[in-house]
């Protein structure tokens, strides 16, 4: 089923997330619905707060994201009580957006190696290293499990030319190819 995506000012994307209950019979169905859903918005990447649930889970697919030289390096992957163990190694900028934040895009310096503990869609407990667009993609949707968007993390300046556009969003004056859940407005 696909599920809404909620929309910048949506309170639930600036909130920091709680760990889930593994046992939780109705994960795997979240999962496919999280699946189903970041596809038809044509996503790389997709977190629960962005469905309107402050839980700590991500998916990711970054194997989309592969040219023929480098088939093979992307991951497509869940991320189930995901915590941050490390970010190391260089600062790059890279134009990133963000399915709750359509049809804006901007530079977001990152460090290009990051450490997770996380269960998997199997429930089973790893830690991981991951690098390049694969680090960049993790580190997004676990910003948004953190209550942080990518829009946090722009120069002051570059925030300042969007305002009006974010605030357009917060108000539901944005198209979209998929559906939007907006804040309520009296």
């Amino acid at each position: 089923m696909i599920l809404p995506i909620y929309a910048y000012g949506q309170p639930v994307l600036k909130k920091k997330a709680v760990d889930l209950d593994l046992k939780d019979a109705k994960l795997p169905a979240l999962i496919a619905n999280m699946w189903e859903t970041m596809y038809h918005a044509k996503g790389v990447g997709l977190a629960a707060p962005q469905v309107g649930k402050a839980i700590r889970l991500f998916i990711v697919d970054t194997v989309q994201l592969e040219d023929e030289e480098k088939a093979g390096d992307g991951i497509k992957q869940v991320f189930i009580n995901a915590q941050k163990v490390e970010e190391k190694g260089k600062w790059w900028d890279y134009e990133e957006g963000c399915l709750s934040i359509p049809n804006i895009r901007a530079d977001v310096e990152r460090k290009d190696t990051i450490t997770l503990e996380y269960y998997d869609q199997h429930l089973a407990k790893q830690k991981q290293t991951f690098r390049g667009i694969n680090a960049r993609v993790i580190q997004h949707e676990y910003d948004h499990i953190e209550g942080v968007l990518f829009t946090d993390h722009i120069k002051p300046i570059k925030r300042r030319l969007i305002n009006r556009k974010l605030e357009n969003i917060r108000r539901g004056r944005v198209d979209a190819d998929y559906t939007l859940k907006f804040v309520r407005t009296k």
